[in-house]
Parts: structure tokens; C-alpha cells; sequence
């Protein structure tokens, strides 16, 4: 595969605004435009709209990245984590 490069320019405070939500949303400035690049190409329409996760999302990514990190996960088997399932639906 060949690849080029893409130069844009734009106003200093739009980019820091909008790498900083990208950051906050685990993406780079380049993974977002060969992101919106790729569903431009295949959807033959201009595609997204990605947010900032909210608290709740954000804790669940992080532990997400800290389990993977320490190799573990939060239950030992399928059975707690059902249990888990249960108990937080009929709450």
C-alpha cells in the first residue's frame, strides 16, 4: 500500500480544541481523518458524529485499559459476571 500526506491548514485554537476532544475520545488527529476518510469512501457520504464519552463511559474505558494492562479482569468467571448482570438491572 502507498500512502501521502494530507496537509490542512487551520486556525491554532480550532486544533488544540479539537485534538484535545480527540484525545479525550482516544483518537489522534490522524487516526480521526483516516477515520472519517475510510467511511467517506465506503458510505459515499460524509459520515460521523463522534462525542466526548460521558463520565460513566470514560471510567468504563479506563478500567478497560487498566485491565488490559494488568493482564486481569474484573470477575473471575462467567457465572459472577452474570450474577453482577442481575443484580445491577434490578436495581
Amino acid at each position: 500500500m502507498h500512502s501521502s500526506m494530507l496537509h490542512v491548514r487551520m486556525d491554532s485554537e480550532l486544533k488544540r480544541e479539537a485534538t484535545q476532544a480527540l484525545a479525550a475520545m482516544g483518537l489522534t488527529a490522524s487516526e480521526a481523518v483516516r477515520l472519517l476518510f475510510h467511511r467517506i469512501a465506503v458510505d459515499q457520504a460524509f459520515p460521523l458524529e463522534l462525542k466526548v464519552p460521558n463520565v460513566r463511559t470514560q471510567r468504563a474505558m479506563a478500567e478497560v485499559d487498566e485491565m488490559v494492562k494488568n493482564r486481569g479482569a474484573r470477575f473471575a468467571n462467567a457465572d459472577e459476571m452474570f450474577a453482577e448482570l442481575e443484580k445491577t438491572t434490578r436495581q
